[in-house]
């Protein structure tokens, strides 16, 4: 067996039991204030660490001059920060968070717990305790985990689900488990996976599960509304990659919204066509973006199609879609929103909309602080799947753990990587 994705996965792990819950679903993305794994790009309200006022309320980012992070160093406001005191992700962290009153402990921020930032498609942290198994399906383990490898392994093995758990476990299941599952606080599901410091693979004993259906290549979506991401979300999408979805919920129209939209260059490209017809009605690459509000298309069924080149590595595209039912009201243009004009085969558009600003936040090798411990690297990978042994680069190492109870120091990214 090889060392990359989950050909390495070689060890059965027992299950817990799973008891009942559900987050959300590709079906309901309106019920999500996130669309990236690591909520990069939360806009929300919350300005406590807690949900519904609970936990320990956060500082002012017009107020937190003395740390790295304030609505200072946010001028443009790419990162959210500014004259409020919700929670945000500045540095590209595995979540949102804010600064606090610091604690005898040294403690001045902290993880906020937010219930509506979990992107579509991911249904939540479960307890993971004991026997039978919560998912019913095969499992195994890899030091190069991440979301989207543990994704494609169930997907491969013909399961509905795939959960990850303790930076390095994976387990696939189906729908019907989720009967017996028992949600955990989001924050128990807290561990770094081994494949990348920017994403999060459950907890100690806890699961955290998402659909199949999230980052996959193909798909015919049928449901009222939902949400299409780009092949191999959460991760970067890869080279070469030549991807199909067909939409067709119910109505006269449809109405897509770009959540996030981030392609590598010219090349990589992605197509919308009418189904019956075949006819080109928009296409959008990493210089033509789509729209920042918006896109209503008379048809009934619609083709998305995206190609990239040999060298496309770039995060891609989150949107959601919904079927309109009243064509006249709903194909109004909003004023003052951009509209990418419809292009015809071989033709270039002749006008671009403005790039919407860049959600996600900048991630590299950043350095963290250790109480105790001194300062590591976390270096993203050389080459893709790899990490190294705790701030060393190789095939078979992880990032560095944080040891539990020990707050990391907030400092901007810096890109040691290639």
């Amino acid at each position: 067996m090889g060392t990359r994705a989950l050909l390495g996965l070689v060890l059965f792990l027992p299950l817990l039991w799973l008891r009942r819950a559900w987050a959300g679903s590709l079906n309901s993305p309106g019920l999500s204030e996130c669309f990236q794994v690591n909520g990069a790009d939360y806009r929300g309200h919350q300005n406590h660490t807690g949900p519904h006022g609970t936990g320990r309320p956060c500082l002012f980012w017009n107020q937190t001059q003395q740390h790295s992070y304030s609505s200072s160093s946010d001028p443009q406001g790419r990162w959210g920060l500014g004259a409020h005191n919700f929670c945000r992700n500045p540095d590209g962290d595995v979540q949102p968070w804010c600064y606090v009153a610091e604690t005898e402990e040294g403690i001045y921020w902290r993880y906020c717990d937010i219930p509506t930032c979990h992107m579509p498609g991911y249904l939540g942290c479960f307890v993971d305790s004991g026997t039978p198994p919560a998912l019913s399906g095969p499992s195994g383990t890899s030091t190069k985990l991440t979301v989207q490898v543990c994704l494609r392994f169930c997907r491969m093995k013909g399961y509905q689900l795939a959960g990850v758990e303790a930076g390095y476990a994976c387990f696939c299941g189906s729908e019907s488990d989720l009967a017996r599952g028992r949600r955990a606080p989001a924050t128990d599901c807290d561990q770094i996976c081994f494949g990348h410091p920017g994403q999060l693979c459950g907890g100690d004993g806890r699961l955290g599960i998402y659909e199949v259906s999230v980052g996959s290549c193909q798909g015919n979506w049928t449901a009222p509304q939902g949400v299409i991401y780009s092949p191999d979300f959460p991760d970067e999408y890869g080279p070469d990659r030549n991807c199909s979805w067909v939409v067709g919920p119910s109505g006269a129209a449809l109405e897509l919204t770009f959540r996030l939209f981030e392609l590598a260059d010219p090349r990589d490209r992605l197509e919308l066509r009418d189904v019956p017809s075949g006819s080109l009605l928009r296409a959008f690459d990493g210089t033509r973006p789509p729209p920042a509000g918006p896109l209503r298309l008379r048809v009934a069924a619609l083709l998305l199609t995206f190609r990239s080149d040999a060298r496309g590595h770039s995060q891609g595209f989150a949107l959601t879609y919904r079927g309109l039912q009243d064509v006249v009201e709903d194909l109004v243009q909003p004023k003052g929103s951009a509209q990418t004009p419809v292009e015809t085969p071989g033709e270039a558009n002749s006008s671009c909309s403005p790039r919407p600003v860049t959600l996600q936040a900048a991630m590299g090798g950043t350095v963290c602080w250790l109480q105790e411990k001194g300062h590591q690297h976390w270096d993203l990978p050389g080459a893709l799947g790899e990490v190294g042994l705790c701030g060393t680069t190789g095939p078979e190492g992880w990032p560095c753990p944080v040891l539990p109870e020990t707050p990391r120091l907030k400092v901007p990214p810096q890109v040691t990587g290639p």
